[in-house]
């Protein structure tokens, strides 16, 4: 376990074999509605301001509905979250007991993404992967014990093909040894493209029957935001939701879990 996990309160669970999971890049906090505001509104990139509070809070309000949710470009406490760690708010303010987080890219005290996890149920290990390249990492969560543990990790890529190639490779030896896995988060690239083509011949993980455009938030036609599921994981429903919290739309699933695998 790493030195930046953090569990909230006590521990509580579903009561079914049903696992609904929420990814989300939230922009740390910033709302983008065109793509000229990414100009226009550059300096509320570094600020804190109410307009992000009210976002966040937004955002809380609908994180009960879930079980567990990764977050990308969430703030680990600089200024442009008014030095506030972000996913602890978020977990604290939705009343949701476990999150831990990994920060990643550093801009001096200005900006500080990182990856997050909030959970209903309390995972028995969390640990952090730097990825391959700068600034990026993975964030892997165990819950329960052996061959019947259920595995998420929470990753978000970099821009260029070439560095997600070496992330996705990284990601897929990380994988191996767990039979039962979700990959969730912004990977920055198209099921189809030859990375993630790659990714699932090295791996068990399922192309998406049917991809979810999630950015542009204003206008989807990327389906960039994934939640990936090993075989034995049934996928019963996925959605976007119609509220964007950033400049992506969150993905939204709802997975069945084998009787063995049923998070207590």
């Amino acid at each position: 376990m790493s030195s930046t996990d953090r569990y909230l309160g006590g521990m509580t669970g579903p009561t079914s074999r049903i696992l609904r999971v929420l990814s989300c890049n939230i922009l740390a906090g910033a709302s983008v509605q065109r793509y000229r505001q990414y100009v226009t509104r550059s300096w509320a990139s570094v600020l804190p301001t109410r307009a992000k509070q009210d976002n966040l809070d937004s955002l809380a309000r609908i994180l009960p509905e879930f079980d567990v949710i990764g977050l990308q470009e969430t703030d680990a406490g600089s200024l442009r979250s008014g030095f506030r760690n972000q996913t602890r708010y978020l977990a604290e303010s939705s009343g949701m007991p476990f999150w831990s987080h990994q920060p990643n890219r550093q801009m001096a005290r200005l900006a500080h993404s990182a990856n997050g996890l909030i959970s209903r149920v309390q995972p028995i290990q969390v640990v952090d992967y730097p990825l391959p390249g700068r600034g990026r990492g993975a964030l892997l969560a165990r819950f329960g014990e052996g061959d019947d543990a259920l595995v998420v990790v929470v990753a978000h890529l970099a821009l260029g093909p070439q560095a997600r190639e070496r992330q996705l490779a990284f990601i897929a030896e990380l994988l191996g040894s767990h039979p039962h896995a979700i990959l969730m988060g912004d990977l920055n690239t198209d099921p189809d493209s030859s990375e993630m083509r790659r990714l699932f011949e090295r791996t068990s993980l399922q192309p998406p029957a049917q991809a979810q455009p999630t950015f542009p938030s204003w206008r989807p036609r990327r389906a960039i935001d994934h939640i990936l599921l090993s075989p034995d994981l049934r996928l019963r429903r996925q959605w976007t939701l119609p509220d964007a919290f950033s400049d992506h739309l969150p993905l939204a699933a709802e997975i069945e879990l084998p009787m063995e695998l049923a998070m207590h």
